[in-house]
């Protein structure tokens, strides 16, 4: 496994998890893996794809990612193919071949082509594996449902000893079980690596006017100089107007949204992938599977509909594992529309629920990557210190006594109540259905009715951002008491809160001096040159990078990441054997880039 993956891949070791997803699908076990994006999912089915015999069979949404996909693999002197719509017949007549002579190692197909070809191709090769890729999906309850990958549970009928593997990089618990099932995955050994991207700074800016907004995405780029970032809109309209205004600016910029032709939006990702332009002002409908590493930043310019559509969106960013920033602009208006779409949709009661959640981790006084990954069925023990809520901390107190008034009240009811009912009780507040139920009658009835009611919904959101309970969407969103929150309402643990303070409205004056001094705050940008790395060796080497991409006709971190590039600045190998033990070359690129580097390298060290 070692070898395989320094000699393909160019690593000297595993990420987390990795290896045991590995071993578990070589012992060709049914597997479901959930990893953040850039945790390092491809290589989970890539490298057993490598050492099984026959040829893996990917399963992808997008032909954009299976492009990026199949580009990077080659680019590792690897055999992989993709099968969509953008082949002719004559490349579809050519890859068969290759797949019936055993020369492709990845084949990589879009839901719908695989049941064409279940009865045709499929039964004509050996497949060591299916990989369902952005395996969510698959299911209702994901933030991407797609009707045709419902079929996929055919693939057990027609090949129930092929081991599958199902990843994604967002699933909570209702989607987990949706996949399995969906899949009919036998006995599956589930993976789930932390969610936490800790590379990735999270900030919130609320209650921003156009103009501010403006502004502070101006400010922002600008400490961004030549790194690229995305802009996500909620309109088609903003996306074109914000467009205009940064490239008013000087700011190479395009724009991404279903309203345009094919043609215009195939050239947008191909500026972007290929560093032509730095910004890409986008609807919801760009980057999905985008394997960009060097997007350095994502901006919300409106708030999304979903935790998990802005886990996956902000995701985008810092894919190599350097610092990267992200910003959310949240608003009233924001709110308004989105809860209109909510209502509207299909499944109303559960889009509404996950808006709500949205809205409490924008409005939150909490550590928002503790509320991030909370949400996700990760408890984190303590603050992270690269979000604007732990750079400007607020006040707090300990609130176990109120902590436990809550759980008690929620233990009481045999966990069958959800927010309101939960406050009533709290309050002594009476209603019908209380009275029904007789939870008048509990030992917690108006304990706590000495706080407002306004603050207990307060302290509540406090209480399930710090992940003491969990909403059970399936279950009426009845509330859950969590491990951790059974060790605060047993007294084995305190919950510490934050104060609740109700500012008046401030003077104008005193509102900008604020964002001004918040902005100053914010932004803290990591240069190349605070870690001694030459900056002007580091601008060399992207150079080059860009000129052997082009010569290939392939996006330049393809040749190598930032992070490899960072690296070469900063190690400075002038011999192939020191070149190829930089980590992210393998072989293949070592012989292929080698000799270039090496020489602007040894050009630089001859003029410093």
């Amino acid at each position: 496994m070692l070898q395989t993956l320094k000699t393909c891949f160019g690593y000297d070791s595993f990420r987390p998890l990795q290896q045991d997803i590995i071993q578990n699908i070589l012992n060709r076990k049914d597997t479901l893996v959930l990893m953040p994006t850039g945790g390092g999912k491809s290589i989970c089915y890539q490298l057993p794809a490598l050492m099984m015999e026959g040829t893996t069979i990917v399963v992808s949404p997008l032909i954009s990612l299976m492009k990026d996909q199949v580009e990077s693999l080659q680019a590792n002197g690897i055999a992989a193919k993709a099968m969509n719509s953008a082949n002719d017949e004559t490349d579809n007549l050519i890859l068969r071949r290759e797949c019936m002579e055993g020369k492709i190692k990845l084949l990589y197909i879009s839901p719908e082509r695989l049941l064409t070809e279940m009865d045709f191709l499929l039964k004509d090769i050996r497949i060591s594996l299916f990989a369902i890729d952005e395996a969510h999906c698959i299911s209702q309850w994901g933030h991407d449902f797609r009707p045709e990958y419902t079929q996929l549970k055919t693939l057990r009928e027609h090949f129930p000893e092929v081991p599958i593997v199902a990843l994604t990089a967002t699933a909570d618990k209702l989607t987990r079980q949706d996949i399995v099932e969906q899949l009919d995955l036998k006995d599956p050994q589930i993976f789930i690596s932390s969610f936490d991207r800790p590379n990735l700074s999270l900030s919130v800016k609320r209650g921003f006017q156009q103009r501010e907004k403006t502004r502070a995405i101006l400010d922002f780029i600008a400490k961004h100089p030549n790194e690229c970032g995305i802009i996500y809109c909620m309109s088609r309209d903003r996306t074109e107007k914000v467009a205009e205004t940064l490239t008013k600016h000087g700011i190479r910029t395009g724009i991404y949204h279903a309203g345009l032709s094919t043609s215009a939006r195939n050239k947008a990702q191909d500026d972007f992938i290929n560093d032509r332009i730095q910004v890409v002002c986008a609807t919801i409908a760009f980057g999905m599977g985008i394997d960009k590493s060097n997007v350095r930043w994502v901006i919300h310019y409106n708030m999304p509909k979903s935790m998990e559509s802005f886990y996956q969106e902000i995701g985008r960013a810092g894919r190599d594992g350097m610092k990267s920033d992200t910003l959310l602009f949240y608003s009233l208006g924001d709110l308004v529309m989105l809860s209109k779409f909510a209502a509207e949709s299909g499944q109303q009661e559960i889009n509404l629920e996950k808006l709500n959640r949205m809205q409490q981790y924008a409005e939150s006084d909490i550590c928002r990557r503790r509320i991030l990954l909370n949400y996700f069925g990760e408890a984190m023990e303590h603050d992270c210190g690269n979000c604007d809520v732990c750079k400007n901390p607020p006040e707090r107190f300990d609130g176990t006594i109120i902590v436990q008034k809550a759980l008690s009240a929620i233990m009481r009811t045999d966990q069958q109540i959800g927010t309101r009912m939960l406050i009533a009780i709290l309050r002594g507040s009476y209603s019908e259905e209380l009275l029904q139920k007789g939870y008048d009658k509990l030992k917690t009835f108006g304990v706590g009715r000495d706080i407002p009611q306004r603050d207990w919904m307060d302290y509540l959101l406090q209480i399930l951002n710090l992940g003491y309970i969990e909403i059970a969407y399936n279950e009426d969103n009845h509330l859950k008491i969590t491990p951790s929150g059974a060790k605060v309402l047993y007294g084995q643990e305190k919950a510490t809160l934050v104060v609740i303070k109700r500012e008046e409205r401030e003077s104008s004056k005193a509102k900008k001096k604020k964002v001004e001094k918040e902005e100053q705050k914010l932004f803290s940008v990591t240069t190349l040159s605070d870690d001694g790395i030459s900056k002007e060796l580091f601008e060399k080497l992207r150079i080059l990078r860009k000129k052997l991409a082009d010569q290939q006709s392939i996006p330049p971190y393809i040749v190598l990441t930032d992070k490899t590039l960072h690296l070469l600045a900063a190690q400075r190998p002038t011999s192939m054997e020191e070149f190829g033990n930089v980590s992210g070359i393998g072989e293949y690129k070592k012989e292929k880039y080698g000799a270039d580097f090496i020489k602007v390298i040894k050009e630089f060290l001859a003029h410093t």
